[in-house]
């Protein structure tokens, strides 16, 4: 199988161009301009691989993406390619209005005429996986799970954004019979994710002594997802799925904020010991506007029909994402030194 993937340099992204050359033997073309979060030591090992090709490009580019498609002829397009911090999405929305809303427009419009010319057990197999997150369902109280059917209640610019492009997905598979499945995620974490984001941002800051900012109470509750489990679940999902099915994808694994702070922090203490603890460095800060209370996911849809579930706990992915900032620092440094600037608390 050949796939064309979005966004393949970024952190799901690149967990699947990984998974796919590395694990399962597949090819890889991905589709990337390289903007902020995109490090090119993330598939710097897949340079040389003759299975692999980097096409670096804007997906909001019609013409520009019908040539890539003409040119390598995927059997399926994972589309990851987005612009995904909260905050970012609050200080400035258009670049999410642009690459989540009209990038996934002419991406649509590109695999749809691709789409139209194929025949035979070409056509038949191909599919258009849309990936989203959780998010775009809004908050859940105390109780409860987000399901496929879920209610849309998007709360902030990026999740708007998300839940516009998931209505875009849709209304391409009714109206014009191209073949998508939407995957909706929980949060992700592990290697290779930018470290404006929570869990990175916490552990470099730990390491070098400090502050961790946390917002508001740090009650807020995801489920956490390991970024190589949800890698393979998206593989499974454009092999497998029916066009027109959905799939939440989750982690099973609720946890607060300050919750994984904490087991952040007695894991960066164990594996770089220093004379003082590193929970003395959480600092509380001003929650953001509009952020979410909980999130939660029901994944036994996925489970039923494709057999997926997450092999990572909690205990185990963490353990394997803290080890994995500490032995990569060179990476840490190649996403620059405004990286962790940001106070974003994640989600």
């Amino acid at each position: 199988m050949k796939y064309l993937v979005t966004g393949g340099a970024g952190f799901i992204g690149s967990a699947v161009c990984l998974h796919v050359l590395e694990e399962l033997g597949g090819e890889v073309v991905n589709v990337d301009r390289m903007t902020y979060a995109a490090n090119p030591l993330s598939l710097k090992r897949l340079a040389d691989n003759p299975r692999y090709a980097h096409e670096r490009h804007d997906i909001a580019d019609q013409a520009t993406m019908e040539a890539v498609l003409a040119r390598h002829r995927p059997d399926a397009i994972l589309h990851l390619a987005a612009e995904t911090h909260v905050d970012r999405s609050i200080d400035g929305p258009a670049a999410f209005i642009q690459t989540n809303i009209m990038g996934t427009y002419a991406l649509l419009q590109a695999a749809r005429g691709y789409y139209e010319g194929l025949t035979g057990e070409r056509r038949e197999r191909f599919r258009f996986v849309h990936v989203s997150t959780d998010e775009v369902f809004g908050s859940l109280g105390e109780e409860g799970f987000f399901h496929e059917d879920s209610n849309y209640a998007p709360n902030s610019p990026y999740s708007a954004s998300k839940a516009s492009s998931d209505h875009l997905a849709r209304a391409w598979l009714h109206t014009y019979g191209l073949p998508v499945v939407i995957t909706n995620c929980t949060n992700n974490y592990g290697p290779r994710q930018f470290p404006e984001k929570l869990l990175p941002l916490m552990i470099l800051n730990a390491v070098a002594g400090e502050k961790l900012p946390v917002y508001g109470d740090g009650l807020n509750v995801r489920d956490w997802l390991f970024v190589e489990d949800h890698a393979r679940a998206l593989v499974m999902v454009a092999d497998r799925a029916q066009p027109g099915d959905r799939f939440m994808i989750g982690g099973g694994c609720e946890a607060t904020n300050i919750d994984m702070v904490h087991r952040v922090c007695d894991l960066v203490d164990e594996m770089r010991p220093a004379t003082a603890t590193r929970r003395s460095l959480i600092t509380r800060v001003a929650d953001r506007p509009g952020h979410d209370r909980r999130y939660a996911a029901d994944f036994s849809h996925i489970r039923r029909e494709l057999g997926w579930s997450p092999r990572e706990s909690l205990d185990s992915g963490l353990r394997k994402t803290v080890a994995w900032y500490l032995e990569n620092t060179a990476w840490s440094d190649a996403c620059g030194t405004d990286a962790r600037k940001r106070r974003g608390t994640h989600g």
